[in-house]
């Protein structure tokens, strides 16, 4: 019985091993279709296409998405790369057509400067509210109570216990 337990557990092992190891490529959502001949094209639209966020799932590059709208941003950045548009252009054009909201990392601009401060904020909100719980010394006096009886709840006392 223990030998089969060690093999089972050397099994498992392994194979938690190997799944680390061997990890698989990524899945893309390009169809074969739209993948150009041209291996430097190629490599560009997809540089390209995963810097440019999916409108319709939004936290996904339109590189990941099966999104049909997706589809076609993919489908006019390989076109405008092929019509010799630079990336910079082709990101302008994208740009242009369906605002800074397409881009997946916003450059930073009056517009976005919420956006990008929003984490410091956050983070200054979360060091406030833990150093008022946690870091300052309470100042409120603690009363100090005294234990004994006034002279009326004795006598309650005595003549409850005098009762039984």
């Amino acid at each position: 019985m223990r030998r089969l337990a060690r093999r089972i557990l050397s099994a498992a092992i392994a194979g938690v091993f190997v799944a680390s190891v061997v990890q698989p490529d990524p899945v893309y959502a390009v169809t074969p279709q739209e993948v150009l001949p041209d291996k430097a094209l190629e490599k560009r639209a997809r540089d390209l296409s995963a810097g440019l966020r999916c409108l319709v799932c939004q936290n996904q590059s339109i590189d990941d998405s099966d999104a049909p709208l997706a589809h076609d941003l993919r489908v006019l950045v390989r076109e405008r790369l092929t019509a010799g548009d630079s990336d910079q252009e082709v990101r302008d054009f994208v740009v242009a057509r369906y605002g800074e909201f397409v881009l997946l990392k916003p450059p930073f601009s009056a517009a976005t400067l919420l956006l990008w401060l929003m984490p410091l904020i956050a983070l200054a909100g979360a060091v406030l509210i833990l150093w008022n719980a946690f870091g300052r010394t309470r100042q409120t006096p603690v009363a100090v109570s005294d234990n004994r009886l006034s002279p009326e709840e004795q006598a309650a006392l005595d003549a409850l216990l005098k009762k039984d």
